[in-house]
């Protein structure tokens, strides 16, 4: 894995310890407890297809573990500090598609926290990268695959 920062909310920061003390202090038995059994089951290893399984799942979980710990390790906190007349990373934005009465608002925040179904999007996504560095009043141009959108930009929180 590499040293790349990894940014990160007060709120992603808590997430992904939550998210790293549970696989840590239960899956992990969960899926040697389920070892355990396979082996127990006997039979050649080779036929034993709750083993395969349950050694799939722990190479599963090991490298989610190792992925948090590196995110972690690697992380620099995103304060906020207070209003924001600037799109930056942990800002919450509201913009409306130009010539439509859509009105979204996108929290942008480092790829690594990034759930566009929750509303938070990547710093490095194609509109987090549009939206970084405008203010409020300004139009943005999102290069997406059916073509360009244009955002005006409503609020900056």
């Amino acid at each position: 894995m590499t040293d790349e920062v990894h940014y990160l909310t007060l709120d992603g920061q808590k997430e992904h310890e939550e998210r790293l003390a549970y696989l840590r202090n239960v899956r992990r038995q969960e899926v040697a407890e389920r070892l355990r059994l396979a082996l127990e089951e006997g039979g050649e290893l080779v036929e034993n297809a709750e083993y395969e399984d349950a050694k799939n799942e722990q190479a599963f979980i090991e490298g989610e573990i190792l992925r948090l710990e590196t995110i972690l390790s690697n992380a620099q906190i995103i304060e906020d500090n207070g209003p924001k007349d600037t799109v930056t990373l942990g800002a919450k934005v509201t913009v409306q598609e130009v010539g439509t009465d859509f009105v979204e608002v996108y929290h942008v925040v480092g790829a690594a926290e990034a759930n566009p179904r929750e509303g938070k999007i990547s710093h490095k996504s194609p509109v987090g990268s549009a939206l970084m560095n405008h203010n409020v009043g300004e139009r943005v141009v999102v290069n997406a695959p059916d073509g360009d959108i244009v955002f005006e930009i409503k609020a900056i929180d």
